[in-house]
């Protein structure tokens, strides 16, 4: 499986990580999330802000497709939201920068193990894959009002 460009040079720099330096890195990642945070007078095409079961703290996913049919993320975590969840924002906001909606919906998982590490997929399943999920149901909100808009046609 090919991943996205940028997506893939956090996955082969995190792969080949004994435990122990991905924690190290999942935790500098999560110190980050700010700057995915949106910016000042940014417009969205789609907002999505709520609280769900599997999370701690309220998550907002913000979507802009540009004119070239890229997608670019924005998020904003709740302060009780977890260090992975925060980690995972971070490193899915970069990776999919710039990917578009159609190519994010159809993004296998099966990276997520190859960051995280396996010990900590089995502990935290929901949260290692709810940032995943909700950016790829954002992608298919709008995806799906693109189609509407434009008269059902794909």
């Amino acid at each position: 499986m090919a991943y996205p460009k940028k997506l893939q040079e956090i996955v082969s720099l995190f792969e080949h990580l004994p435990e122990e330096e991905k924690r190290e890195s999942l935790v500098s990642y999560s110190l980050t999330t700010r700057n995915y945070e949106p910016k000042e007078g940014e417009k969205f095409d789609l907002e999505d802000v709520r609280k769900d079961e599997e999370c701690a703290d309220t998550v907002g996913v913000f979507l802009r497709v540009d004119g070239e049919g890229k997608s670019h993320f924005r998020m904003t975590l709740g302060p009780q939201v977890q260090t992975l969840t925060k980690a995972m924002t971070a490193i899915l906001c970069k990776g999919l920068d710039g990917v578009a909606p159609k190519a994010v919906m159809e993004l296998e998982s099966d990276f997520v193990p190859k960051i995280v590490g396996a010990q900590l997929v089995r502990v935290r399943s929901q949260t290692t894959y709810y940032i995943l999920s909700r950016m790829k149901g954002i992608c298919k909100v709008w995806s799906d009002r693109q189609r509407a808009a434009s008269g059902g046609s794909s």
